[in-house]
């Protein structure tokens, strides 16, 4: 591969279209912005509200604190910030310019606002449709299949928006189907690190103030204190808690934001905070860091493409693995040493399950960063999984089809039971 080939321009799509800010768990925010998107199309702050989602979105929005709303958690709170102080142009940072004046009429609006909440079981796994209504006058906006997709925009009977909405996820992004693990690593050795400075130097600078907040004050269960508790200069432990201190901080109010991948901001933390933090211990240069993190982020992506946006398999299982694709490309290792890292690690953690953002995610991202770590250790150590192991097939890439399948499929059930036992309390 070089630079002027398809395939490397859409790897740099890819990693641009991904590494995106976002303000808070991403469920909610994007909640919020179809809410703001709402009420700037009636033109009014409304009188009431419908909110209409699939069942993931109740999973990830139930026990999330949405940021800038003063400790607020759910979905009539996510509607409620988004229609009363969002900035629809701002997209997955709509709440990013919150002033105490708003919040506190967030408040009031939620008092005296009706705001009818429904599940929606439409068949898409991510699906957002919010109604506002003010007098005679209604606005409709729905979004479908990842955070910003808005698929059709209303007022009262007039059709501002409306798109197709395509069977295949993620419609109108780069087809993710010309990832592979081998065009990866060829990528990452043949990247001008110029082409994606910026998205990566933001996501280094936003993930890691956010964990530096989580290891400083007290969010959530503190699993990133928990783990680095007695190993301060321990570089695996630092790797697990660095990375759990972010998630702790951004499931519980932190208003910092993050640089998501996949739609997710633990996804993005878990994919980056331990490849910058091993960057650092080793004495890595800036861009032999730049290049790992393409490494991890477009693995991570490689992943999650099978899988799906949200699904009843954890997400940071993904971006764990992601992490130790990563910090095996810096300890010197190319497509053999980051193939191994991968069907090893996945190995061991794909059974964990996705039961909704909230402040165990902190602790299933340690366990994620592990398995990455375990993964590569395995092979440094002249250890693997093989073929006929479990769900282990014989190569990465099949490996990888197995998981997306198992993911996707396989746990389709699951994901209900999960989201029917969360909605009865």
């Amino acid at each position: 591969m070089d630079r002027h080939d398809a395939c490397y321009q859409q790897y740099i799509q890819i990693l641009k279209e991904e590494l995106r800010p976002a303000m808070g768990c991403t469920e909610p925010i994007a909640i919020a912005y179809a809410a703001a998107k709402a009420r700037a199309t009636l033109g009014a702050v409304p009188e009431r509200l419908v909110v209409e989602v699939s069942g993931n979105i109740i999973k990830n929005v139930k026990s999330v604190v949405v940021p800038h709303t003063g400790g607020l958690r759910g979905i009539p709170a996510a509607a409620a910030a988004g229609a009363v102080a969002g900035d629809a142009d701002a997209e997955l940072e709509v709440l990013s310019r919150v002033t105490e004046e708003q919040i506190a009429a967030m408040g009031v609006f939620l008092k005296e606002t009706p705001i009818e909440v429904r599940h929606a079981d439409t068949g898409h796994i991510f699906d957002i449709m919010i109604t506002a209504l003010r007098g005679g006058d209604s606005a409709f906006v729905r979004i479908v299949d990842y955070h910003t997709n808005v698929v059709c925009v209303r007022r009262n009977d007039a059709v501002l928006l409306e798109r197709e909405i395509s069977e295949q996820q993620d419609d109108g992004l780069t087809d993710r189907g010309c990832l592979t693990v081998e065009g990866i690593v060829q990528f990452a050795e043949c990247l001008d690190v110029e082409d994606v400075r910026e998205v990566l130097e933001r996501q280094i600078d936003y993930n890691m103030a956010i964990a530096r907040e989580g290891l400083r004050n007290s969010y959530g269960a503190n699993i990133g204190k928990t783990v680095l508790r007695g190993r301060e200069n321990d570089i695996n432990y630092q790797m697990r808690a660095w990375a759990a201190a972010a998630s702790d901080a951004r499931m519980n109010g932190c208003e910092l934001p993050v640089v998501i991948n996949s739609g997710s901001g633990n996804q993005g933390i878990t994919a980056s905070v331990p490849v910058i933090v091993y960057a650092r211990e080793i004495g890595a240069s800036h861009e032999e860091l730049l290049r790992a993190l393409a490494v991890s982020n477009l693995v991570t992506t490689h992943l999650k493409t099978g899988i799906g946006r949200l699904s009843a398999y954890c997400g940071a299982v993904s971006a764990g693995v992601g992490a130790g694709a990563g910090i095996a490309y810096l300890k010197g290792g190319r497509f053999e040493m980051i193939a191994h890292t991968i069907v090893n690690a996945v190995a061991v953690t794909s059974g964990i399950v996705c039961d909704g953002a909230k402040a165990s995610c902190a602790a299933k991202i340690a366990a994620a960063v592990d398995a990455g770590l375990l993964g590569l250790a395995m092979y440094e150590n002249g250890n693997q999984f093989f073929g006929g192991d479990g769900i282990v097939k014989k190569g990465v890439e099949n490996t990888i089809a197995t998981v997306g399948k198992l993911a996707r499929f396989g746990m389709e059930q699951t994901d209900k039971e999960i989201i029917r036992l969360m909605m009865e309390c």
